[in-house]
């Protein structure tokens, strides 16, 4: 018979995943609904610049949060698979960056057949032109200005370094199924790897981790990570469903550890508030989003069987509540900056708030 291994997150213990999430806040605010996206044409989507001056006033940390709400409410989690896997990654065709954070779901939700992306301007410097009557995808860019506050303006001292504001901007881009005039890559296609292969490719994952935390494998019946400690222990891979799951639930816990302040100093790790506290429930959500990144590198999903009823209805009890409007796209850009952290492409830091979702 199989055994669910218990769970236990920074001390604080509970049975499985689903019952402690449905223990986080109750609801008690609804979202309003995000405006439509716009259709293609030249009177609104003349440029790369973000959305016009009646646009700009829908917060994106709104737009984007009642989105991810309207997924789960027809039961989908949409961190659980983030990219479509015959696809692959979404990345911008003009500067070939791929999309990350926030952005892999937005675009990733749109399930449309090829992963180049491009905005209006740059499919017209490219000689293409989007189709008339497209509708464009948004992702979310962030832009920094330099502003003094009342005190510092105050000062006489010249060298009053100017503090950083960062704020959030809502661009269009349009897949390459919807543009005419450019000649696209076929899609890349992504070869189905094994059950060996995404085991092995697990396990390179953990094994190249910087700065890793002790692993102590078999030695409990619960998965949990201790920051006091800096370990992580896991139950016997015998004891979970199959492989994936086990290295699914070491992915998490492993994001947690990202936040030891020997390394991304995450706030929302530090400041632990006890279980079903708002900051324990955004280092969750951080987790559950970084262990879904590392899946998508080594080509393993979540078991359908943790998207219940209870599951969702979880997350939707959190998410609708209107403080929390910011935590999708503050904890995307965390689990992202976690995920690359323990795959050695991001250098250590000690802001745990950054946001990089630029593509």
């Amino acid at each position: 018979m199989t055994v669910h291994p218990l769970r236990e997150d920074a001390g604080f213990w509970y049975p499985d995943w689903q019952s402690a999430l449905r223990l986080l806040g109750p609801a008690v605010a609804s979202l309003k609904p995000a405006s439509p996206t716009r259709s293609a044409s030249p009177d609104n989507l003349n440029s790369e610049a973000p959305m016009s001056t009646a646009e700009s006033r829908i917060d994106p940390y709104q737009t984007v949060t009642h989105l991810i709400i309207e997924h789960l409410e027809r039961g989908v989690v949409p961190w659980r698979c983030p990219w479509q896997r015959e696809v692959g990654i979404p990345r911008n065709f003009h500067t070939g960056k791929t999309y990350n954070g926030i952005n892999v779901l937005l675009l990733g939700l749109r399930h449309l057949p090829s992963p180049y992306w491009l905005t209006f301007r740059q499919a017209q410097e490219r000689g293409g032109h989007v189709r008339k009557g497209e509708r464009g995808a948004h992702v979310i860019k962030v832009g920094e200005s330099k502003s003094s506050s009342a005190e510092d303006k105050d000062s006489d001292d010249p060298a009053q370094p100017l503090r950083k504001r960062l704020f959030l901007r809502e661009y269009t881009v349009f897949n390459a199924t919807q543009i005419e005039g450019i000649e696209f890559p076929a899609t890349p296609g992504i070869p189905a790897l094994s059950q060996n292969e995404r085991i092995e490719a697990a396990d390179q994952v953990v094994a190249e981790m910087q700065l890793p935390p002790v692993i102590q494998d078999g030695l409990s019946t619960v998965a949990c990570y201790r920051m006091a400690t800096d370990t992580v222990q896991m139950p016997a891979i015998a004891s979970f469903e199959s492989a994936e799951a086990y290295y699914l639930t070491l992915f998490h816990e492993l994001i947690h550890s990202s936040g030891h302040p020997k390394r991304l100093n995450r706030e929302s790790l530090i400041k632990h508030d006890g279980f079903g506290g708002k900051v324990y429930s955004h280092e969750e959500l951080v987790a559950e989003m970084g262990a879904a990144f590392l899946g998508m590198e080594t080509h393993i999903v979540s078991d359908t069987h943790e998207q219940s009823a209870a599951y969702l209805q979880s997350w939707l009890d959190v998410l609708r509540v209107k403080e929390h409007k910011r935590w999708i796209i503050l904890a995307a850009s965390q689990a992202s900056k976690a995920a690359s952290f323990i795959l050695n492409r991001a250098a250590r830091s000690t802001d745990g708030a950054e946001i990089t979702m630029a593509a």
